[in-house]
């Protein structure tokens, strides 16, 4: 079981859960059913669900995944932890005027490194762990 990943799992999941109807709450408010209608702030409020989208359900997948295999609990909360504030951290740093804006690095660059770590503890675990 993936009991240590379930807790970041459903954590994100709110996290997942604002996000989302934050774009939908922006859309209800100027009246744009479907898309983004041109407007920069869809764009953005999309952009930050999406991008959370793009990364998150891969990244629990590899931490599950190295969980059953038996990657010790405090590995999986470190990534997880690490996750969880990266991904509260990355839509603050997402806007148009600024693209290198530190809370945007900071949440991709945790984000991606996490995403190596798990890989990495996987390969581990398929070819160095006899």
């Amino acid at each position: 079981m993936a009991i240590t990943t379930g807790l970041y799992a459903a954590l994100l999941a709110l996290l997942a859960i604002y996000l989302g109807g934050s774009v939908g709450a922006l859309r209800g408010k100027k009246k744009i059913a479907i898309g983004d209608g041109g407007d920069q702030e869809i764009v953005i409020a999309n952009r930050r669900h999406m991008n959370f989208v793009e990364n998150v359900p891969l990244i629990l997948i590899l931490m599950a995944v190295g969980e059953i295999n038996g990657t010790p609990a405090t590995w999986i909360h470190a990534m997880g932890a690490s996750l969880v504030v990266a991904r509260i951290v990355h839509p603050f740093g997402l806007n148009m005027s600024n693209p290198a804006h530190p809370a945007r690095v900071f949440g991709a660059a945790v984000t991606a490194l996490v995403t190596v770590a798990a890989a990495v503890i996987l390969l581990w675990q398929a070819f160095g762990a006899k």
